[in-house]
């Protein structure tokens, strides 16, 4: 439900666009206001269900994303359009913060890897069915009515969990929840990513830096309190976990951005439509969705950060493939670069998850799966910042239109060069993590505390 939403809005951008006849700068804010709001409240959420119940906030989280549809698809301006999209960032926050959770509290440790990676590539299922079938409803009816079909999923998934999801996990049961921590933890998100798409102003550096100082004071109080919203420690004094947050934010913030610069560029620089520019994205989520079973598998047997890295790299390799695109560039050369940006996403998710989720004891997955989810979306609202900066930098605030179609490209080859650079960065984290069997066998790490 949740990816399919997010990879059709990304086809359905142009559309967007011309209905309510937003700038460049402005459109970016249509995905970004969703990734802001879910990650303020993913880790909340995620330690909030520790303790109250996974179960119970995951059917929530589907409520409130359903609810949000609704509001997007009747939204008569792009004020109630944002606004809708941060709604639907709550509910997303709630459902991402507990999945995983839920997963990792019934598999045990030498099965985890192949229920995380089914349910990784039930995410790319949805990510690959997006662009095709979002480009089908924008372009025979409106992108209003991808919000229509994301209703009908949300109505499904609330009866389905409601009815045939047993059971409740809540580890953390009687712990206080930290409400000043989370209001660090929130007010500090929002600032540091405010900042990051008002670049290159001068007041944008300045928001980021106050930002940066409440996220700070976010961790010397989670160092003090006696309940805090995430234990320090676990970055601290548990390498796989901090490097494999680390891995996961580099990659996420390498590679979120790819779908929706590519579906500009099909669609202004190749003349696509929405449908088939969707049809050509569908190939990279496609590949993600086949291999990812696989990896999570392999990470049972083979140490993830082995088969992680080896993805990084490929990611990396794929993605300095996109820095040569021209006016002139086959569709060939592009989806053969979509399937290995695939193949190499799929390799290192699905073990990266399972490093991420096998590091902690059963009290901290709902805070783990939290920071799974967070580090996916900040590093995706950081995808999206430096894609609105070097927006910022060679267009400015104008529609894209024929006149503008060079330097758009000359954006685009600025965006995919850092994108890559940034990539590379991360196979150092991921194959520097430490051994995970170890942690496993150790019955997984435990703060000094308790």
């Amino acid at each position: 439900m949740t990816p399919f939403m997010g990879s059709a809005t990304n086809v359905a951008l142009p559309a967007i666009q011309a209905d309510f006849d937003l700038d460049a700068i402005m459109l970016t804010w249509v995905p970004a206001a969703y990734l802001l709001s879910c990650a303020v409240f993913l880790l909340p959420f995620g330690k909030f269900a520790d303790i109250y119940g996974r179960r119970k906030v995951f059917i929530y989280g589907i409520w409130v994303s359903t609810i949000s549809s609704f509001l997007t698809a009747i939204a008569p301006t792009v004020a109630v359009l944002l606004v809708s999209r941060v709604i639907g960032g709550v509910g997303g926050a709630m459902i991402f913060s507990t999945s995983l959770a839920i997963l990792t509290s019934v598999f045990p440790p030498l099965e985890r890897g192949r229920a995380i990676g089914i349910t990784v590539a039930a995410v790319y299922i949805g990510l690959s069915s997006g662009p095709f079938v979002g480009g089908v409803l924008t372009n025979h009816f409106s992108w209003r009515a991808i919000f229509v079909a994301t209703i009908a999923l949300g109505i499904a998934a609330i009866y389905l969990s409601t009815w045939r999801l047993e059971g409740e996990w809540a580890e953390a049961k009687g712990q206080k929840f930290d409400i000043t921590g989370g209001l660090l933890y929130g007010l500090a998100m929002v600032l540091i990513m405010y900042g990051i798409s008002v670049l290159p102003s001068s007041h944008g550096y300045w928001i980021i830096a106050v930002g940066l100082v409440l996220g700070g004071v976010f961790f010397w109080w989670e160092g003090k309190t006696a309940s805090p919203l995430v234990n320090p420690e676990l970055f601290s004094q548990n390498r796989t976990f901090a490097l494999s947050s680390l891995a996961a934010l580099i990659n996420y913030c390498a590679t979120f951005a790819v779908t929706f610069m590519l579906s500009l560029y099909l669609q202004y620089i190749k003349g696509f439509s929405p449908q088939t520019s969707g049809l050509t994205l569908m190939v990279q989520p496609l590949v993600m969705a086949f291999f990812s079973p696989v990896a999570g598998m392999l990470s049972d047997r083979i140490e993830p950060r082995y088969i992680s890295s080896l993805g990084m790299a490929m990611t990396a390799v794929g993605l300095f493939a996109l820095t040569f695109l021209q006016f002139q560039t086959s569709t060939t050369f592009i989806i053969s670069d979509l399937v290995l940006l695939g193949f190499g996403f799929a390799l290192f998710s699905s073990p990266n998850t399972n490093a991420i989720m096998s590091s902690v004891e059963k009290e901290f997955y709902g805070v783990a799966s939290g920071t799974v989810g967070s580090v996916r979306l900040i590093g995706a609202m950081l995808s999206m910042g430096i894609a609105t900066l070097v927006f910022s930098l060679h267009i400015g605030r104008v529609q894209i239109t024929p006149k503008y179609y060079a330097v758009f490209l000359k954006s685009v080859d600025t965006a995919f060069t850092i994108f890559a650079l940034i990539c590379v960065m991360g196979i150092f984290a991921s194959i520097t993590r430490g051994r995970l069997r170890e942690q496993v066998s150790e019955n997984s790490w435990r703060s000094p505390r308790q």
